[in-house]
């Protein structure tokens, strides 16, 4: 359900980290210069951390474990200290002051599912109903995140720039042009505004990763984003330094990308200097189609596939199989590919961890550089 809508215009302050100064349109030209480059994540000098996406419980319906509040207890007239005691004993583990969760419920979450928890135990302290962004919005919204997070990013009206502390990293907004709505009952920048903000503000890898995701159609209700969408909340309200890392992300995406692991390969290869590999390439043979290939460079008859490895315990997936019937399907789609003609190499995040080693591995299997100026730093 939609809350009522109004405008924000974003702006930064003294408690980015992401730009090296305290607000980006007053950044020197030297200082904007050099967060340009780390933003975009072109240094090869700095290897990129890629990990596992994040993703949040509402997307795969997961109920979420529920918050105890010390202050619901001392409204009740009941002795609060008694939390702190049963988080000290291990019943429950503490996950910001005055909030708990049961232990095991906490140890049964990844930890890109404790990210929405730690969103909501910020929205169950704060003071005032607030209005989550950035990285936190995404999670509500259900887009892939590169990393683990553990701030939580929120707006704040304070032309000081307001407080950030308690794990809880404010953006001051100007009531002027940016989107709010409601997700999950907590107020969100809508998702133009956050796929425009990962882009501008994180890593090429990340922007190209979430333009891929809300460029293609979403389970539910969520219909895709268009280009002409996103390119036009681009223009007033980010540095030119900032749209220009928007512009060359969109740009670069493709709904095609069959999930987050596959786009951050394509980007990676991007700015290793790579040939870009074609996307759901059909193969056939005489026995009919044989599948729809991650990546496909047709002149050297190779083939490229990402294995995520947690789909093999996806039930969507396994459709009724075990992962070793699964793992078995696998091998056969790929003998039958290989007798074609093509090669077939396979990756996991494992390779993606650095691109100094995902570069490494592409060299050996042969995977072709190219052939124009890459856009290697």
């Amino acid at each position: 359900m939609r809350s009522g809508r109004f405008s924000l215009r974003f702006r930064t302050t003294a408690t980015e980290s992401d730009t090296g100064s305290a607000d980006p349109r007053r950044a020197s030209p030297t200082s904007s210069r050099r967060s340009e480059t780390a933003a975009e994540g072109f240094s090869t000098s700095a290897p990129a951390v890629v990990v596992r996406p994040s993703r949040t419980g509402h997307h795969r319906g997961m109920e979420l474990p529920p918050l105890i509040l010390s202050s619901d207890l001392a409204r009740l007239g009941q002795d609060a200290r008694g939390l702190a005691r049963q988080a000290k004993s291990g019943q429950l583990r503490r996950i910001r002051q005055g909030v708990y969760v049961r232990a095991q419920d906490w140890e049964s979450l990844t930890p890109w599912d404790r990210y929405p928890v730690l969103i909501r135990a910020a929205a169950s302290t704060l003071k005032s109903r607030t209005i989550f962004c950035r990285q936190s919005s995404a999670a509500l919204w259900d887009m892939p995140l590169l990393g683990r997070c553990h701030l939580v990013h929120a707006c704040t009206f304070d032309d000081g720039g307001g407080r950030s502390r308690a794990g809880v990293r404010r953006h001051f907004v100007d009531l002027d042009s940016a989107q709010i709505e409601e997700r999950h009952g907590l107020l969100v920048t809508d998702r133009v505004r956050t796929a425009l903000d990962l882009a501008a503000f994180e890593s090429f890898e990340q922007g190209v990763t979430v333009f891929d995701h809300v460029l293609r159609p979403q389970p539910g209700n969520l219909a895709p984003l268009g280009r002409e969408e996103l390119h036009a909340g681009i223009d007033g309200n980010y540095t030119r330094a900032a749209a220009r890392r928007i512009r060359t992300a969109l740009d670069f995406a493709d709904p095609a990308s069959g999930s987050p692991g596959e786009s951050v390969s394509r980007a990676l290869m991007h700015r290793l200097g790579f040939r870009i590999p074609l996307l759901q390439v059909e193969i056939r043979d005489a026995r009919g189609l044989v599948a729809f290939t991650d990546f496909d460079w047709p002149e050297e008859q190779l083939c490229g596939e990402f294995d995520g490895l947690v789909k093999y315990r996806k039930a969507e997936f396994l459709q009724g199989r075990t992962p070793a019937e699964a793992l078995t399907d696998e091998k056969r789609r790929e003998d039958r590919i290989r007798a074609t003609g093509r090669r077939v190499i396979r990756w996991t995040w494992s390779e993606l961890s650095s691109p100094g080693k995902f570069e490494a591995f592409l060299a050996a299997a042969g995977v072709p550089r190219q052939t124009l100026p890459s856009c290697r730093r």
